[in-house]
């Protein structure tokens, strides 16, 4: 542990405090409220019952337009989100920035005729959407650092002066988009898909999503937010990958991805990070009052995936012994469920749910109403009980013994102060 932290620590700290990664992370955060609006029309257009099928069948194209705008502006979107926190990271102005990044945005994923093209707004264009947003912000900065902006005298309207103030850097990052795209003929988007897609293809595999999960929940038992600290590297690939599987299921083709937005809460790590719904299950008949006490005071918020008590109250933290399976218990799961995807037991997530989702309840309305995804989010419940069980119960005898003699060394006392009262009168 002392190893881990000393010589890879600091390089994940490095990127976790980065600007433009943690921009690109709460940028995003931006497509959440859309994909899981999106997602409750693809539900209720597509819920598997036939008699309900049946009757929404004339209404499925009304209800797919939100589908449709939601998922298929996610490009759109990030580039707006991720320009507007950029510019909060880098405290330049904000309007101008998240304007100047959505334009050129629209220019640089324009088609071969140099028109607009929709199908670039969606997921495919999000690579696009943070290479525009840090080049704008790279601009802004150098032109304000250097003083390159069009000032206007003080009797000008302060509304008016700031558009003069954003016409430099919106000037420049449109000549240099315009060049690429337009004068050269660089189709940005198409490069970057072929650039990231050995990324996209790695974390859709065994091996691939096992390194994440690893790293991830390592990070956790230092007291860093794995996840969190990851999420502007990977966000962009899971949002990609589930886009992918609502436009095929929509279509009624093969949903291609197995790992999409949505897999590592509701099959890896029910409960929360480390999969530690079964921790709370084995705390809830414990020996040690304290660790029935923590298995109480945690099982309302383990149902929503909520494991904060968990992990600084039991604590995981820097813990040796339960560190394995938190460590491995996801993982296992994360791998089984790729299995299960491919043999056809579960299905495929192809809608979004708040993460928030209790298990059986999620899997199941994520997949389209997947039995097989239901059925496997409570063996997953069943199977962290059975890995974490072991290793509790070594600290829950060490704390049951501690928790004993403590009321030993308590109970000669009391009962000297008993009779010493009752002496007295």
């Amino acid at each position: 542990m002392k190893k881990f932290i000393n010589s890879i620590l600091p390089f994940f700290l490095k990127i976790g405090s980065n600007n433009y990664l943690t921009a690109i992370r709460d940028g995003l955060s931006f497509t959440v409220p859309f994909t899981i609006v999106g997602s409750l029309f693809l539900i209720v257009g597509n819920f598997p019952i036939v008699a309900w099928t049946n009757f929404i069948k004339p209404y499925t194209p009304m209800l797919n337009s939100v589908v449709n705008v939601s998922f298929g502006m996610l490009g759109l979107i990030s580039a707006i989100g991720i320009g507007y926190s950029l510019a909060k990271n880098f405290k330049i102005e904000l309007l101008s920035n998240t304007i100047i990044t959505t334009i050129a945005f629209l220019l640089a994923t324009v088609d071969n005729k140099f028109q607009i093209s929709v199908a670039n707004l969606s997921a495919t264009g999000m690579f696009t959407a943070i290479l525009v947003a840090i080049l704008t912000t790279v601009v802004s900065r150098f032109v304000v650092a250097h003083n390159l902006t069009i000032k206007l005298p003080d009797s000008v309207p302060p509304a008016v002066a700031q558009s003069f103030n954003s016409l430099t850097p919106a000037a420049l990052v449109l000549l240099i988009v315009w060049l690429i795209r337009v004068v050269l003929q660089i189709n940005v988007n198409d490069i970057l898909q072929r650039v990231f897609q050995p990324l996209i293809f790695g974390l859709n595999t065994i091996p691939g999503l096992l390194v994440y999960t690893f790293i991830a929940l390592a990070l956790w038992l230092i007291g860093v937010h794995g996840p969190n600290l990851l999420a502007g590297i990977v966000t962009p690939i899971f949002l990609s990958n589930i886009a992918a599987n609502i436009k095929a299921f929509q279509a009624g083709q093969t949903v291609p991805y197995d790992v999409a937005d949505g897999f590592w809460t509701l099959f890896q790590n029910i409960g929360g990070s480390g999969c530690t719904i079964g921790l709370v299950l084995a705390m809830l008949v414990a020996r040690s009052k304290m660790y029935r006490d923590l298995g109480r005071l945690s099982i309302g918020p383990a149902i929503f995936c909520i494991n904060e008590p968990v992990i600084f109250g039991f604590p995981i933290v820097m813990n040796p012994i339960m560190a394995i399976p938190f460590v491995a218990t996801p993982m296992i799961l994360g791998a089984m469920t790729i299995v299960f995807m491919r043999l056809g037991w579960v299905g495929r997530i192809v809608t979004e749910v708040p993460w928030t989702t209790p298990p059986i309840i999620g899997p199941y309305l994520a997949t389209n109403g997947s039995i097989g995804a239901a059925i496997w989010s409570a063996c997953t419940i069943v199977i962290s009980y059975a890995l974490y069980f072991p290793f509790f119960k070594i600290l829950d005898r060490k704390q049951s013994a501690a928790e004993a003699t403590e009321e030993k060394s308590n109970a000669p006392a009391s009962a000297s102060v008993v009779s010493g009262k009752g002496a007295t009168e």
